[in-house]
């Protein structure tokens, strides 16, 4: 297994509230671990949301008791939520800030992912991509029900706003998967600074046709900046390279 991760601030953004995680190898009872978060609420809420966030995902799973990868994962976005409500009662500066989180384990030929918001995973194989999570947003649940077209949901006014959020209630509901893996399949993660700018099949053609990681992440950073670069852009990759 091979990973790559980069976060870039954009064209637009004065901050980045982004914030990347990637790890080849063990987090605890983990044989890997891959994270993208999304901050929101205002400069410095955003930046900290993300960050408090991802740090204590880690740190809860280095420090967890539990079997299974998804109890794990389970456990550690629960109090990732609740270190994120508690730094929010803080300063009044900070209250309503929230995160996004989409975070995924490499295990065997099994890949374990969770998500809250609409940062997205990826699984990209030699013929296509397909998008693993769903969205937790008002266009893509507008989407689902039928009251607009995938194509209007790129550019609707309301696209922004997301229905879940680590730090927004007293309990997150995270989604769960579970997809099987073969030898050279590449898993991105990514925030909507790159989803909103480039269309999945660019993101496809970046990906197959780099050689490296490394080059298909700083492809796709600076597709998504070529398109505008109207948000912070992360992405972390990862390809497996054996079984």
């Amino acid at each position: 297994m091979e990973t790559y991760c980069q976060t870039d601030v954009g064209l637009k953004r004065n901050s980045n509230q982004d914030f990347v995680y990637a790890s080849d190898q063990k987090v605890g009872r983990l044989p890997s671990l891959l994270i993208v978060a999304d901050g929101m609420g205002g400069h410095a809420a955003g930046d900290l949301a993300s960050r408090v966030c991802v740090e204590t995902v880690v740190s809860s799973i280095e420090g967890s008791g539990k079997t299974g990868t998804i109890p794990i994962l389970a456990e550690a976005v629960q109090k990732a939520n609740q270190a994120v409500l508690k730094k929010a009662a803080e300063k009044p500066e900070y209250e309503g800030m929230g995160t996004t989180i989409v975070a995924a384990v490499i295990e065997g030929n099994t890949l374990y992912v969770a998500n809250v918001g609409d940062s997205r995973l990826y699984l990209i194989d030699d013929d296509r991509i397909d998008q693993i999570t769903l969205d937790h947003s008002l266009v893509a649940e507008m989407v689902r029900s039928g009251r607009i077209s995938p194509e209007q949901m790129r550019n609707h006014p309301e696209k922004n706003i997301i229905t879940r959020a680590v730090g927004g209630e007293e309990n997150v509901e995270a989604d769960f998967f579970d997809v099987g893996l073969h030898k050279g399949d590449v898993v991105l993660l990514c925030s909507d600074g790159l989803t909103n700018m480039v269309e999945d099949e660019q993101i496809f053609r970046i990906v197959r046709r780099e050689k490296t990681l490394r080059d298909a992440g700083q492809k796709l950073i600076s597709a998504a900046n070529s398109a505008g670069g109207r948000d912070n852009i992360s992405v972390v990759l990862a390809r497996l390279t054996d079984l």
